[in-house]
């Protein structure tokens, strides 16, 4: 994410994209959509979008994609993600860069959210 970009809370503030052969997405989003791939080494890469929401390409063994959303109490919002007959993916945790957790919908749609 950007940090001069300033999205309110329970925006979509990131996304991913997974799959198993990163170097096609890199090539495709690029190409097709005019977005900023910047390699950051084996099986990543952060995008940035003409509209300025900024994501990351994965290489992951399925295909798949992932909306990041900042919360104001991400422990919290993993609570009432349960409550609401969602799961934990994820606990919380502070990858050096955000901290954020991912829950699953109750139809296994995996969604990540970050704390604001």
């Amino acid at each position: 994410m950007n940090e001069q970009t300033v999205r309110p809370a329970n925006a979509v503030a990131h996304f991913d994209i997974g799959g198993p052969d990163d170097a096609d997405l890199h090539r495709f989003y690029g190409d097709l959509l005019d977005w900023q791939v910047d390699r950051k080494g084996p099986g990543y890469a952060l995008v940035q979008t003409p509209g300025g929401l900024g994501g990351a390409i994965v290489e992951t063994e399925q295909a798949g994609v992932t909306l990041g959303v900042l919360v104001p109490d991400l422990e919290q919002a993993v609570r009432r993600a349960a409550e609401l007959g969602g799961a934990v993916a994820m606990p919380p945790t502070d990858n050096g860069w955000v901290v954020k957790a991912q829950v699953k919908d109750p139809a296994g749609n995996v969604l990540t959210l970050i704390q604001a």
